[in-house]
């Protein structure tokens, strides 16, 4: 191995610069050149990479210790990042420089192209020998495609949602939680200054866990997708929050996919490379439904960009840093094909998720509790830190 190469797909979560950094500084100490792809998969795509092995620059950047030495200062990820599906792309999303030729020769169905033979070329002409992918279940699919091609590859899981299947962390979650309390906590004043009933929607398209760790350490309530809820019995234990609060206010934390019996959200806008569009919005849903059946003023407040916007908390840093550094264990040991992971609250590493299975999902008989809506607190000698169902190695 002489060269890797680094890329970050889906949506940025603070961290991701921390995991870029250690793994260029860990590269440079195994004697390894690093190329960092830009705009996650539509780098393999996208650039016009010479026979002679030129790079584009608008798609590959060389890294080294001196580029890359105050990027974990920040948050966001300096190779910039995209949801791009090599495998299932769009006609109008397709590269201008492929002629219509060579787009019938990638033509899966009447508007998907599986673009992975102009992947496994650039990747040849870089010679790059192995790959970091770093990505949430969509990014991580395609590293498995890439993986079944033979191409020697190590990922690392990060999203909000902390919902990859076979690791109990994902980078990015540790901050997400950390910043809705502190914006939660922030709005406490002005909820209890107009008497009103709050919905915050959060992270958590189809797992709770972002909602359930942010009502852990705020003594919320919260409703997530994994326990569709009776919206009148929620709308009963609010209203009994609020008279019991000498503030004179309460609040719920709602998942963005989580749904009340009976009820249905709409998906909105356009499907992204993956097939996912976006929920309409269960917080301004929520708020309405809950002014209705209480004649309580209700306000809703969208917190989701904030919680992936600046630079990390301590713990996602740590973790950042020592998943690079697991992964480079692995690539230079030989190990390919698996993604770093936290099992039974130990580092450890796992197979590429099978997308096949899904997100992983809170087991809600023994973290949540159904009739009061929000985490069990008891029971939990022996768990993990992080408090999860373990995942045994």
């Amino acid at each position: 191995m002489r060269r890797i190469g680094v890329l970050t797909g889906g949506g940025d979560v603070p961290g991701l610069n921390s995991v870029i950094k250690s793994v260029v500084y860990r590269s440079s100490e195994l004697g390894l050149e690093v190329l960092g792809i830009r705009r996650g998969w539509q780098g393999l795509t996208h650039s016009r990479t010479s026979a002679a092995g030129g790079m584009d620059g608008e798609y590959v950047v060389a890294l080294d210790r001196r580029s890359t030495r105050a990027i974990d200062r920040t948050g966001g990820t300096i190779l910039h990042t995209s949801r791009t599906n090599p495998g299932r792309m769009k006609e109008d999303r397709l590269p201008d420089w492929l002629s219509a030729a060579e787009r019938g020769r990638f033509q899966t169905d009447a508007d998907r192209y599986d673009l992975t033979p102009v992947v496994m070329d650039n990747l040849a002409r870089l010679e790059i020998d192995a790959l970091v992918a770093i990505g949430g279940d969509d990014t991580l699919g395609y590293a498995q495609r890439l993986g079944e091609e033979g191409v020697p590859l190590v990922a690392i899981p990060k999203t909000m949602d902390n919902d990859v299947q076979g690791t109990e962390y994902c980078i990015g979650f540790s901050t997400s939680v950390t910043r809705a309390k502190e914006l939660i906590n922030r709005q406490r004043t002005t909820l209890g200054s107009h008497e009103r009933i709050g919905v915050f929607r959060i992270f958590g398209r189809n797992s709770g866990y972002t909602a359930w760790y942010a009502a852990y350490v705020t003594s919320a309530r919260c409703v997530i997708p994994e326990a569709p809820f009776e919206l009148g019995d929620l709308a009963v234990v609010l209203a009994e929050d609020r008279r019991l609060n000498p503030s004179g206010y309460a609040f719920v934390i709602a998942s963005e996919g989580a749904i009340w019996q009976g009820g249905h959200l709409e998906e909105i806008g356009e499907a992204d490379a993956y097939g996912h569009r976006h929920k309409a919005d269960v917080g301004y849903a929520l708020a309405s439904e809950l002014r209705h059946r209480t004649g309580i003023e209700t306000v809703n407040s969208d917190l989701t960009y904030d919680l992936r916007s600046g630079d990390p908390d301590a713990l996602d840093q740590m973790v950042a840093i020592t998943y690079a550094n697991v992964a480079m264990d692995l690539l230079s040991g030989g190990v390919y094909g698996r993604m770093v992971a936290v099992r039974d609250g130990k580092y450890a590493h796992s197979p590429l998720p099978d997308a096949a299975l899904g997100p992983r999902r809170i087991d809600v008989a023994a973290l949540y509790n159904v009739a009061r809506f929000r985490p069990r607190y008891e029971a939990k000698l022996g768990s993990p830190l992080l408090l999860g169902t373990p995942l045994i190695a």
